[in-house]
């Protein structure tokens, strides 16, 4: 079911290629087939966009009946579990109290006759996708949309492919009205990308794409980058936890498993330094395995992409771990925190026996979309600087440029730009002539 190999070896090296494979590039196939999408959307508007609900939802819908009303989030609150209702209204509080720290001012640096300074502005209007279907988790809509308004986003558009019956998952709505999302529309795949990114006479043009999507999602993402922003392209999720001695086998077999069962391309690795750990781990994914609800997804994770790697101590655990650069690493060890410094690449960090990734997913506060694929090498996690903007100020008084037009004018001419050194020179030389 999932292989144990030693550290540095073959066939650990042929693992860690396939785990940094998964999610490079897009088939030219699809690439050709969202670009036609997109362009019709952005050609036809609304009349394409309809066109392919009907088409790939199986929704007939006219453009006026595309943006969900109060009525229809009043009767999704109606069908939620009032229990399950309270958990996200706490899960929102603890994501906006971890995210209201992450604010930056603005500020401004005067010194004699010079003012410096950087200005932080909201974006005016953000586009949020979520996922329907299997995929439809109103964690997402927590975590995308509560960053956008601790930032001070204008307006939270969000779109949502509807089901066969017209109508949006009553907790994904439910999820929308706690983070206060300004608007709602029911479209999905990469039409809504295009809808978004374009804009059409019934949906409202963004600033920003941010949320997760299939590959056609992925795609369009990639397509209509340029036009506006995007927050990442993600790919398969992962978790690797390290482990010592001292862990507890039924607890790191969950967790590996909370991964595997997202998709069959997910990816669940242990490292560890103790023989005796993995062969109880290995014992404990089976018996857990029995008792999950997509069991044939984790299967098929853990045969593909799932593994048990032999490590000679920790400090080659944690070269391991750097060189994944996982979406998620537990610290699954006596001391976690001397560890914490030796962590190079990871998209979150969970430190300890109590500490499960999917306490991140859902409740501790920092945010849940993450970079994937190694991406974490050289990204960070959704945050509240994905929904703002930065610009410079810069001021300088007359007697302060005179002390350094000259050098200003000598760099300038040092490229061969003399129209600006020029700039700098006619303020002073230009004005005794």
């Amino acid at each position: 079911m999932i292989r144990t190999i030693e550290l540095g070896t073959a066939q650990g090296e042929a693992l860690f290629a396939a785990l940094s494979k998964r999610a490079t590039g897009i088939p030219e196939e699809i690439r050709l087939r969202v670009k036609s999408i997109v362009e019709d959307v952005r050609e036809k508007g609304d009349e394409a966009l309809c066109a392919y609900t009907r088409r790939f939802d199986g929704v007939e819908i006219a453009p006026q009946n595309m943006k969900v009303t109060p009525q229809e989030i009043e009767e999704a609150l109606s069908q939620v579990e009032p229990a399950l209702l309270d958990v996200m209204r706490r899960s929102a509080a603890s994501i906006r109290a971890f995210h209201e720290k992450q604010k930056q001012n603005s500020w401004l640096d005067m010194q004699p006759g010079v003012l410096l300074g950087q200005k932080i502005t909201p974006l005016s209007q953000v586009g949020l996708y979520v996922p329907g279907g299997r995929a439809a988790y109103p964690s997402t809509v927590l975590m995308n949309a509560i960053p956008a308004k601790v930032a001070g986003v204008g307006s939270i558009v969000m779109a949502t492919p509807p089901m066969k019956d017209g109508k949006i998952y009553a907790n994904t709505l439910a999820a929308a009205h706690v983070a206060g999302v300004d608007c709602i529309y029911k479209m999905g795949g990469a039409q809504a990308i295009a809808a978004l990114a374009f804009g059409t006479a019934v949906v409202p043009r963004v600033d920003k794409i941010t949320g997760p999507g299939n590959i056609y999602v992925a795609a369009a993402k990639r397509e209509v980058y340029g036009y506006v922003g995007i927050d990442m392209i993600a790919g398969p999720s992962e978790v690797m936890v390290v482990a010592d001695d001292t862990a507890h086998a039924h607890f790191v077999a969950a967790d590996l498993l909370s991964q595997a069962e997202h998709d069959p391309m997910a990816a669940a690795v242990l490292v560890t330094d103790s023989p005796r750990l993995a062969r109880e781990v290995e014992r404990e994914l089976e018996k857990q395995l029995a008792c999950l609800s997509r069991r044939e997804i984790a299967e098929a994770s853990l045969r593909d992409f799932g593994a048990i790697i032999l490590a000679q101590d920790m400090a080659a655990a944690m070269s391991a771990a750097n060189a994944l650069a996982p979406e998620h690493l537990e610290l699954a060890v006596r001391n976690p925190l001397d560890l914490l410094g030796e962590v190079r690449n990871a998209g979150a960090i969970f430190l300890g026996d109590y500490t499960p990734e999917p306490l991140g997913d859902y409740f501790a506060g920092p945010n849940h979309t993450l970079p994937t694929s190694g991406t974490a090498r050289f990204f960070s996690p959704l945050s509240v600087d994905d929904f703002v903007k930065k610009s410079s100020v810069l001021y300088y008084s007359r007697q302060a440029m005179e002390g350094v037009y000259a050098d200003v004018a000598a760099f300038a001419e040092g490229e061969g730009l003399t129209a600006h050194a020029n700039s700098a020179r006619i303020r002073f030389e230009g004005e005794n002539k």
